[in-house]
């Protein structure tokens, strides 16, 4: 029997919409059959705070982040910036990597975001896995990098269309990281 996937999520949430994104991803590969850590980042994390060694135990990494003039948050930045000693020994490589974005306008990043933060996941020598438009719900919320949501300047909370996505780019992450890792291991 192969063991469940493992896969730590990893967010940045300063008004609480990315956190609750980073819920819906961990509870969907749960009952996926993933084994999922929910871990935020900086000054109150909701749960307990990602280390680098969550990077290394995990099979998948998605990576949460609301947008900063159309780039990655700083609290996010530092995180994967600390991850060099990981990457030097290789500890970085063949896993599975995601994310997903919050911004407060309809067009303030959301796709320059994630193409920032894979950016760093070419270098780790990660295996990108987006959502492209493999589900109809992808159409609907217009984004084939990953999860994203415009909170409006935080009058729009997180609805059933973000909820969608998300789930879907769970279910995908894990099943892509499952076949690699049966493949590897199998």
């Amino acid at each position: 029997m192969n063991a469940p996937v493992r896969l730590a999520v990893i967010y940045y949430s300063a008004t609480g919409h990315c956190a609750e994104i980073a819920r819906e991803i961990a509870e969907t590969a749960e009952k996926a059959g993933a084994e999922a850590r929910l871990l935020g980042l900086a000054e109150r994390p909701a749960e307990r705070a990602a280390t680098p060694e969550d990077v290394e135990w995990a099979d998948a990494v998605v990576f949460g982040t609301p947008t900063r003039f159309g780039n990655v948050s700083a609290q996010l930045k530092q995180f994967i910036d600390g991850l060099g000693g990981l990457w030097g020994r290789g500890a970085l490589a063949d896993k599975v990597y995601s994310g997903f974005v919050t911004t407060s306008t309809h067009h303030g990043g959301h796709e320059s975001t994630l193409l920032a933060l894979y950016t760093s996941i070419h270098h780790f020598g990660g295996v990108i896995v987006a959502p492209g438009y493999t589900d109809p719900v992808k159409f609907a919320d217009g984004n084939p990098y990953g999860t994203s949501h415009a909170t409006v300047k935080g009058t729009v909370p997180v609805g059933d269309q973000t909820r969608d996505a998300a789930r879907h780019q769970a279910r995908r992450v894990v099943r892509v990281a499952a076949a690699l890792k049966k493949g590897w291991t199998g």
